[in-house]
């Protein structure tokens, strides 16, 4: 081939027709006879090399990966969590009213400057049993007038509260009626730090849209956690994770990968004066939750009639060094019941306890949070600071 131009034809028209040739090579063959080599129609198929036809085997991988345990865990605990509207009578006064005080003078002119107000609320909750019983937060539903809740199949019915502690900020809510889907309760004293936890609730009345909480993932960061006392409830031992709760999120259930309900969503951190999830949040430990209810189904109130039979009153710097404390530290034990559990244990007046349970504490406040679902006959082992030395004392919670 003399003419350059043909050459260059040639030689790109090869790999043309050699695709041309794959490809009729592994097409279906549609345009061949029966009984007809696909390939090689001139004479029997010898070294034929059959293809079987190509098909994405992708979808089915991924389709096979989008189950997994959260989905798994989410569809089944999810029927049994509702979104709680309730609606709370607060009663207002005047400011100007604290100038004129109850006087009837002056009544006679102003009338009463006390108003009541409707104030509306929401939060989450979860069915525990499938005649109705209903876990929320006391913070929710407390103090509502009126509840409704909504489920995950559109019917919104009115709760009563059965019981509700302020303390431990957990409350028991009832619905007429039976066969409603329930969670089954985990055991939170055998959480992992690390695990998948998932948070399912009401956040800023999301479930009102399509009647299906919304779901939120993350891992259980910490356990044991010890918040103190926040609006005359104490959080004791909490759950913490990362897992995004959001106004309205409260009362809902904290569930792990298998499905089991290990908390009850109830604070949050914030910043600064905002009410949105920054990144962590707590939940009630569901052994507690457990103790809460189950007293509160029976009971409609929890009893602590326990009795230390001391007083006690903060360690401050001047204490600290008139009895050669290192650091401010504990609380020194004021006062003392004749015959009483303290006096019983070894205490003495003037004795500073250091540590309860092994927990440092450095007011009443906080050994008020841990008597909090303490019962008569328990043991707390102090630690107790006295001549500068220390020594270890048991007392034994009585009755109130």
């Amino acid at each position: 081939m003399s003419n350059p131009y043909l050459r260059i034809i040639i030689i790109l028209a090869v790999p043309l027709l050699v695709g041309i040739g794959i490809g009729y090579a592994i097409g279906d063959g549609s345009d061949v006879k029966a009984g007809e080599d696909p390939v090689n129609t001139a004479g029997p198929a010898t070294d034929v090399v059959t293809q079987a036809p190509i098909t994405s085997t992708v979808p089915q991988e991924i389709q096979a990966t989008r189950q997994n345990a959260i989905t798994r865990a989410v569809a089944r605990i999810s029927p049994a969590v509702v979104g709680i509207n309730v609606t709370e009578i607060r009663q207002f006064r005047d400011p100007m009213f604290r100038f004129f005080g109850d006087d009837p003078f002056f009544r006679q002119f102003f009338g009463d400057r006390t108003y009541r107000q409707e104030v509306k609320g929401l939060g989450s909750g979860f069915f525990v049993s499938g005649d109705g019983y209903i876990v929320t937060n006391d913070h929710v539903a407390g103090n509502a007038a009126q509840i409704k809740i909504t489920m995950t199949d559109g019917r919104q019915l009115d709760a009563e509260i059965v019981g509700t502690d302020a303390l431990s900020d957990l409350s028991l809510l009832k619905v007429e009626g039976s066969g409603f889907p329930t969670v089954e309760l985990g055991n939170s004293d055998d959480i992992i730090i690390g695990e998948w936890a998932i948070a399912l609730g009401n956040p800023f009345g999301l479930f009102e849209i399509n009647d299906k909480p919304t779901v939120t993932v993350g891992v259980i960061s910490a356990a044991g956690m010890n918040l103190g006392s926040m609006n005359n409830r104490y959080y004791r031992d909490m759950i913490e994770t990362d897992a995004a709760i959001n106004g309205g999120n409260s009362g809902g259930p904290l569930v792990n990968a298998e499905g089991k309900v290990v908390g009850v969503n109830t604070l949050i951190f914030t910043g600064g004066q905002s009410t949105t999830f920054v990144g962590y949040g707590f939940a009630i430990p569901i052994n507690k939750v457990k103790r809460i209810v189950d007293e509160l189904k029976r009971k409609g109130k929890v009893s602590r009639d326990i009795t230390t039979g001391i007083d006690v009153q903060p360690v401050d710097a001047r204490i600290a060094r008139y009895f050669g404390l290192r650091e401010v530290q504990g609380v020194i034990v004021s006062d003392l019941r004749p015959a009483g559990p303290g006096e019983k244990a070894g205490l003495k007046v003037g004795d500073i306890i250091l540590q309860v349970n092994g927990e440092r504490v450095n007011s009443e406040q906080e050994i008020i949070g841990m008597l909090f679902d303490a019962k008569p006959g328990d043991i707390l082992k102090l630690q107790v600071f006295r001549d500068r030395k220390t020594l270890d004392l048991n007392l034994k919670l009585e009755r109130g």
